[in-house]
């Protein structure tokens, strides 16, 4: 049986990173693709010349960043974990695969290309 590919009827999500985040990453990150799994997008802009603070995210702030990122489904578990984004920044790999209760591919996602990006970044942002 021959399959056929189908058009998809789902959305497509662009994710803002700072590029220097990605510059920093193996080639493979350069070449990464916008998914709606939530990979990162490799162009990238920075509003108002700064990368935004996730240490001033409420809960809402986080899941909309979650939702945005193509995680539609896992976004409510930071809800319901009442994850702002100072609790973000300190949550461990084990905290978003345990943790969450989510299924564990997307929590990979989650951790590695966006949480954990998101704490490196918010450490070089405040250690100067």
């Amino acid at each position: 049986m021959l399959l056929m590919d189908e058009p998809s009827d789902q959305k497509q999500f662009s994710v803002k990173m700072p590029a220097d985040l990605l510059a920093s990453d193996s080639k493979e990150s350069a070449d990464m693709e916008n998914k709606t799994n939530g990979s990162v997008e490799t162009k990238n802009t920075v509003e108002n010349g700064q990368f935004p603070d996730p240490s001033e995210w409420a809960v809402t702030d986080v899941v909309d960043y979650f939702k945005a990122a193509g995680f539609e489904e896992q976004a409510d578990a930071f809800k319901d974990q009442e994850i702002d984004g100072k609790s973000l920044l300190l949550m461990t790999r084990n905290d978003v695969l345990t943790g969450l209760s989510i299924k564990l591919g997307p929590a990979l996602k989650i951790y590695e290309y966006h949480v954990k990006l998101l704490q490196t970044q918010h450490l070089k942002t405040n250690a100067a």
